[in-house]
């Protein structure tokens, strides 16, 4: 998990992840600038959970510091995480079971107001499911906060490209290109949507169309290059 300036909800967002991971498993939350009460919360949980582990990023940015807290991720399959969402019970079973035959696997969620009010039963519905790496390159449907997968993917994907748009849409086309992919029909988080969100995603883009295809010609020629040299 990444955090910054995220008071509001990452208390509800960190106690649903704990009540169902092990004490073999880890929660890192790189926090990376925080000026409100976000790392006071984190702290209140790492004094009396050893699962949670309060990093402090580069303060560089999103994608930054989702390289940064990747890169200190230990476990044998990463799952990816918001600060304000809210894990819905058995994600990491239902999750981990898949995971024994793909590499990636990524869920549908429900996307959900700041009071967890249903706003669509179904961000596959909402944006339009696309698989496969054309598809993806054409249109992102790879939200990071419904993606888990192991650890061969983590050392192919690691470190980003610098000035990549989204680390969610550059792990999963090179992940299509390379490993198993599978898109499953539960949802198991409530994608939280609200003014203070830090990234965009489900959102339409501001970009022009000229930047829109500078990011598609960038990620494709990154995610070939990658790939011959991993």
């Amino acid at each position: 998990m990444t955090s910054f300036n995220g008071e509001k909800y990452i208390e509800e967002q960190i106690v649903s992840i704990l009540e169902q991971i092990t004490f073999e498993d880890e929660l890192l939350i790189s926090d990376d600038g925080s000026t409100d009460e976000t790392t006071n919360i984190i702290e209140s949980f790492v004094r009396n959970d050893s699962r949670v582990k309060l990093l402090h990023g580069p303060k560089a940015g999103l994608q930054s510091n989702f390289d940064f807290v990747l890169s200190q991720a230990s476990g044998e399959y990463i799952f990816l995480s918001d600060q304000d969402d809210v894990w819905l019970p058995d994600k990491v079973k239902l999750t981990l079971s898949k995971l024994e035959i793909y590499n990636l696997v990524v869920s549908d969620c429900y996307i959900v107001d700041d009071k967890l009010r249903i706003i669509s039963d179904s961000f596959y519905e909402s944006n339009g499911l696309r698989v496969g790496v054309f598809s993806n390159l054409y249109k992102n449907s790879f939200l990071g906060c419904c993606m888990a997968f192991d650890r061969k993917i983590l050392d192919c994907v690691l470190p980003f490209p610098k000035n990549i748009p989204m680390h969610d849409w550059w792990i999963g086309l090179v992940s299509s290109v390379k490993f198993n992919v599978k898109f499953t029909d539960e949802k198991l988080i409530y994608y939280r949507r609200h003014s203070s969100n830090a990234s965009p995603t489900s959102q339409k883009s501001t970009n022009s169309l000229i930047v829109k295809i500078r990011h598609r010609i960038f990620l494709g020629t990154q995610v070939l290059f990658r790939l011959l040299n991993y």
